[in-house]
C-alpha cells in the first residue's frame, strides 16, 4: 500500500533536511540539505566523531595560524558531511557558507569557491553541490556571480518574502528555499491565531512564489522548507521540491492518506499575476516594509551564526588539544 510520502513523490521532489546522514536512507530522498545548526547537532553524536577528527587533521597538515586552521577545519567538516550524504542520495547536497558572510558579496564568492575546491579534492563533482547562501541583497548578488561566472549552483535560503524570491529569479539562481514554518511562527506569535491548511501564511507565501515563477517561466527551483506539520506539506504538493525533516518524513511514511496535487505550472499559467522587478533600492525598501521577513531574516542569520561559532569553538578546542 502506498504511503502519503509515496503520493507526495508523484508530484514533488522530496529532499531530506538533516545533517544526520544515517537517518536519510530509509526515506529515499533525491537530495539533502544541511545548515550550521543541523551540522552542530550531528557533531554531538559519537558515531560522527571520525568526520571531525579527519577535518582537524586535514587543517593541521595544511598549517597556518590557529584561526586559519579553524576556518579550514570547519569547511572540511561541512564537506565531509556532504560527501557522506552524497553516498546515500542520488542527487545533490546543500552546503551553507558562514552566516557571518551574509552581507559580504566578495567574501561569499570566495568562501563558495573554497568549499567547491574541497569537494573536488574529495572527488565530488560540483554539479552535485548547492552552495547555500542567505537571501540578503549581497547574498543574491554573490549567487548571480557564482552561477554566471563559475557555473556553481546556489540554494538561496532564509527566504521569507516575495521580493527576495523575485530578486533570486532575476539573478538566475538554481534554487530557493522559502521558509514555511518560520513564517507561521511569526504570525502565530503576533496574532495568537492557530492557522491551518490553506490559511497558513507560510503556505500562502510559497504558493505565491511558485505561481509567479511558473507564470513567467523562471527556471529557478522552488523548494519549500522549514515545515512545522504535515498539513503544510500537503498544501504544497506539486511544488518543485520540498525539504523535510526526518521527523516529518517518518510521519508521512507511516500514513497512507492520499494527497492531491495543489500546485502546477498549468494552474499558474491561468492566473492573472502582474510582472515586477527589483533593483537594490526597491528590494531593500520592500524588505524593510515587511516586518515579518525583516525580523525572520535577521533572526535566522543570527541563529546560524551563533551555531557556526559553537562549531568553530569545538573545532578550535580540538586543534589546541
Amino acid at each position: 500500500m502506498s504511503s502519503t510520502l509515496d503520493y507526495l513523490k508523484q508530484y514533488t521532489t522530496v529532499v531530506a533536511d538533516t545533517g544526520d546522514f544515517e537517518s536519510i536512507a530509509a526515506y529515499k530522498p533525491q537530495d539533502a540539505t544541511t545548515n550550521p545548526s543541523l551540522i552542530l547537532q550531528a557533531t554531538q553524536k559519537p558515531n560522527y566523531a571520525h568526520l571531525i577528527d579527519t577535518a582537524v587533521q586535514y587543517a593541521k597538515k595544511k598549517g597556518g595560524s590557529l584561526d586559519e586552521q579553524v576556518e579550514l577545519a570547519v569547511d572540511k567538516l561541512l564537506v565531509n558531511f556532504g560527501s557522506e550524504i552524497l553516498k546515500i542520495v542520488p542527487g545533490r547536497v546543500s552546503t551553507e557558507v558562514d552566516a557571518h558572510l551574509s552581507f559580504d558579496t566578495e567574501g561569499t564568492i570566495k568562501k563558495a569557491l573554497e568549499i567547491i575546491a574541497l569537494y573536488k579534492e574529495a572527488g565530488v563533482d560540483s554539479n552535485r553541490v548547492l552552495i547555500k547562501i542567505a537571501s540578503t541583497w549581497e547574498g543574491i548578488q554573490a549567487a548571480r556571480v557564482l552561477e554566471r561566472d563559475h557555473n556553481i549552483h546556489c540554494n538561496l535560503t532564509l527566504l521569507f518574502s516575495f521580493p527576495q524570491a523575485v530578486a533570486c529569479a532575476e539573478a538566475g539562481v538554481t534554487l530557493i528555499s522559502p521558509f514555511v514554518g518560520r513564517i507561521l511562527d511569526w504570525y502565530k506569535a503576533k496574532t495568537g491565531k492557530d492557522y491551518r491548511g490553506s490559511e497558513d501564511p507560510g503556505v500562502q507565501s510559497v504558493q505565491k512564489i511558485y505561481n509567479y515563477y511558473k507564470k513567467y517561466g523562471y527556471k529557478t527551483i522552488v523548494m519549500g522548507a522549514s515545515f512545522r506539520n504535515v498539513e503544510e506539506i500537503e498544501e504544497l504538493a506539486g511544488c518543485d521540491f520540498l525539504t523535510i525533516s526526518t521527523k516529518l518524513l517518518e510521519e508521512l511514511a507511516k500514513t497512507t492518506k492520499p494527497i492531491e496535487r495543489k500546485l502546477s505550472p498549468e494552474k499558474a499559467q491561468a492566473l492573472d499575476i502582474p510582472k515586477v522587478s527589483y533593483d537594490e533600492k526597491k528590494f531593500r525598501w520592500e524588505l524593510n516594509e515587511d516586518a515579518m521577513a525583516t525580523e525572520k531574516l535577521a533572526e535566522g542569520i543570527r541563529n546560524f551564526a551563533a551555531d557556526g561559532r559553537k562549531l568553530k569553538d569545538n573545532i578550535k578546542a580540538k586543534l589546541q588539544a
